[in-house]
């Protein structure tokens, strides 16, 4: 299956809990990092704060690359989400980072829509808050 179908199939996929299970890997991964402010606090930390300043900001969202994220996530100790949601899914970690480096600087901005983390961003993240993101992306996807 191509890169971009089994991000597809994870956008669309519906593994029980309501929602699409990428959006989903990106919530947990916010969670684990302590909210919004916790992952934009561990990108920067680790060499990514141009890219995620833009995911905040107002402008367009830089890309980050799979191994990039891949980095971040094992220096932060992030890594076990990803190991964990991969074997839930039955997905190589390596392709799930990489797709959800295309999700993450999207469910980031989508959680920052005046620019600025706000201060209640920093804990009790709850997932319902990326409602609508998977549409947005199946919708960017196929446009």
């Amino acid at each position: 299956m191509s890169l971009l179908g089994s991000l597809g199939s994870l956008l669309g996929g519906n593994q029980g809990d309501g929602g699409n299970p990428l959006v989903s890997v990106a919530g947990q991964l916010i969670q684990q990092a302590g909210g919004v402010q916790g992952l934009v606090s561990t990108l920067q930390q680790h060499g990514l704060g141009d890219a995620v300043q833009s995911w905040v900001g107002n402008g367009a969202n830089q890309a980050i690359s799979g191994d990039q994220l891949n980095q971040v996530l094992q220096k932060s100790g992030l890594d076990s989400v990803i190991a964990g949601a991969a074997n839930k899914f039955g997905v190589d970690p390596g392709q799930l980072v990489g797709q959800l480096a295309q999700v993450l600087p999207h469910a980031v901005d989508h959680l920052t829509p005046d620019g600025q983390v706000s201060s209640g961003s920093s804990g009790g993240f709850d997932l319902s808050m990326l409602g609508g993101l998977a549409e947005k992306l199946l919708a960017a996807k196929t446009a």
